[in-house]
C-alpha cells in the first residue's frame, strides 16, 4: 500500500465526520427559518361551516402577534416574580420588560417579513438567517445592558437569586 492511500484509508473517516457535520450543521442554521417561512396569516377558508356558524372567523380568535405578544407578557411577568422585583426596582425593571418586548417585537417583524418572501434562494436563506442572528445579538446586547442596571441595583441577596434564576431557568 502506498503511503497516498494509506492516508486516504486513515482519514476517510474523518472527511465524512466533516462531511456530515457540515450537512448537519447546515440544516440546523436554516432550520429556524423553517416555521417562520411556513406560517402564513392567511385564514382558511371553510368551504361548508356547520350548521349555525358563520364562515367568518370568531372575533376572540387570536392573531399570531396577540399570542406572541401574550407570550412575552406572561414570560415578563413570570421573571418579574422569580426575581422577586420590589417596588423600588420597577422602574428599572420596566426597562428590562421594554427591551425584552423590543427584541421580540423584531424578531417578529423579520419572520413576517421571512414569511413574505418568494423564491427564495440558498443565498438568500443564508442571509435571512444573518439577519435573525444578528437580531438577537442586537437585542441580548440591549438587554445585558438593561438589565446590569438592574442587577447593580439590587441587594445582594436579590443577586444570588438571580444569578440562579438565570443558571436554571424554566422557561
Amino acid at each position: 500500500m502506498t503511503s497516498f492511500s494509506y492516508l486516504t484509508v486513515m482519514f476517510a473517516p474523518a472527511k465524512r465526520t466533516m462531511a456530515m457535520t457540515a450537512v448537519i450543521g447546515t440544516v440546523m442554521l436554516a432550520s429556524p427559518l423553517v416555521p417562520a417561512r411556513a406560517q402564513t396569516n392567511t385564514p382558511v377558508a371553510q368551504s361548508n361551516p356547520p350548521a349555525g356558524q358563520s364562515s367568518t372567523p370568531a372575533p376572540a380568535r387570536q392573531t399570531r402577534a396577540q399570542r406572541k405578544a401574550e407570550t412575552i407578557d406572561q414570560r415578563i411577568a413570570a421573571l418579574h416574580a422569580e426575581l422577586k422585583i420590589t417596588p423600588a426596582e420597577e422602574s428599572n425593571w420596566q426597562a428590562v420588560a421594554q427591551t425584552m418586548r423590543d427584541n421580540a417585537a423584531a424578531i417578529e417583524k423579520l419572520a413576517a417579513d421571512r414569511a413574505s418572501q418568494q423564491n427564495v434562494t440558498a443565498i438568500d436563506d443564508l442571509q435571512e438567517y444573518q439577519k435573525f442572528a444578528q437580531a438577537h445579538v442586537d437585542g441580548l446586547t440591549k438587554l445585558i445592558s438593561t438589565f446590569q442596571t438592574l442587577y447593580n441595583a439590587m441587594p445582594d441577596q436579590q443577586k444570588k437569586l438571580s444569578d440562579q434564576v438565570f443558571q436554571h431557568p424554566k422557561h
